[in-house]
């Protein structure tokens, strides 16, 4: 299946491609982490029928055709408007409901990679990005946790889940949501390192719109490789990437491998990506060490490739 595709064409065991997606797909060197990308990937699937091998054939502009997080509403299944404090620093809740066709709030999910349901909030211009896990009262159907904002602006929410039922969908929906105050706005920079609550946490390699490629993230402390990563919701990296512009999501964990307890690993993360149109993206890694989850955040460019450049424009060059 698409798993097998995507290892053998890497031939790293350790990359997987998202469909027509662009596509950060995270594995640590223990190999039971490899076996499960495909879950993490299809986190935010809807790639069925795409063969990731073959994504340069699609062409960057199929890829970003599928692209998730662009919409509130998918197959019948609707993020409510969001309940959150509207001003700076105001401490309250912030709460929403996946609703179906009828209007009904959804009770019953399935837990993937160890929650039913992911909460990503990044603003406009990406800073300020969280990634949180709600809790949800079963009765009323709305998931809730308590909020305050740092910082004014507007800002993206995306509920990441499953649906539950013999056929699980996975899907991203998102709002925009508004905070009064003085607004700052901060424009991303290319940027390949970030040090983080004492790590030092760098990138290597580069996107390349329309193609596959590797990147390798490195966890340091202290001048000192870590080698302690802990498997954090059922993986040891996740990594959310948000296209500057669109905000265009991927959340993909290193899941499916299952690390044992506590197994650990690092320094190096490696994770496949292909971006599905040049441009930036902003990168969020979440990473366990000694039981604290640490997010890094980096800016990467894609640039198209030659091979790339000349098969969009025998295949699609009406795009352009």
């Amino acid at each position: 299946m698409k798993t097998g595709a995507r290892l053998a064409l890497y031939g790293l065991g350790l990359v997987a491609a998202f469909g027509t997606a662009f596509v950060f797909a995270g594995a640590v060197i223990p190999g039971s982490v490899v076996a499960g990308w495909t879950e993490g990937t299809e986190m935010n699937g809807h790639d069925e029928g795409h063969d990731s091998g073959s994504a340069a054939s699609d062409g960057a502009a199929s890829n970003a055709a599928a692209l998730k997080g662009l919409a509130l509403e998918i197959d019948g299944f609707v993020l409510s408007p969001v309940q959150a404090p509207a001003t700076v620093g105001a401490p309250g809740e912030l709460s929403f409901q996946i609703q179906d066709a009828a209007g009904t709030p959804v009770t019953e999910y399935t837990t993937a990679h160890d929650r039913e349901l992911h909460l990503i909030v990044a603003r406009s211009d990406g800073s300020q990005f969280r990634h949180v896990h709600p809790a949800l009262d079963e009765v009323t159907g709305t998931w809730s946790l308590p909020w305050e904002w740092a910082a004014a602006g507007t800002y993206r929410v995306f509920a990441d889940f499953t649906t539950a039922g013999a056929v699980a969908q996975p899907l991203t929906l998102t709002r925009t949501v508004q905070v009064a105050g003085e607004f700052a706005p901060v424009a991303p920079q290319p940027s390949q390192a970030d040090s983080v609550d004492g790590f030092d946490v760098s990138i290597e390699g580069d996107l390349v719109a329309g193609s596959p490629s590797e990147v390798t993230i490195t966890v340091a402390r202290a001048g000192e490789p870590v080698t302690t990563l802990e498997p954090y919701l059922g993986a040891f990296g996740h990594l959310v990437a948000l296209r500057e512009g669109d905000l265009a999501f991927l959340h993909v964990h290193a899941e499916g491998g299952d690390p044992e307890a506590g197994e650990t690993a690092g320094p190096e993360i490696v994770f496949a990506a292909e971006a599905p149109t040049e441009g930036r993206y902003l990168l969020y890694l979440d990473f366990q060490v000694d039981g604290q989850v640490h997010t890094a955040e980096f800016v990467l460019d894609a640039a198209h490739s030659e091979s790339v450049t000349g098969i969009e424009s025998g295949s699609h060059s009406e795009g352009h």
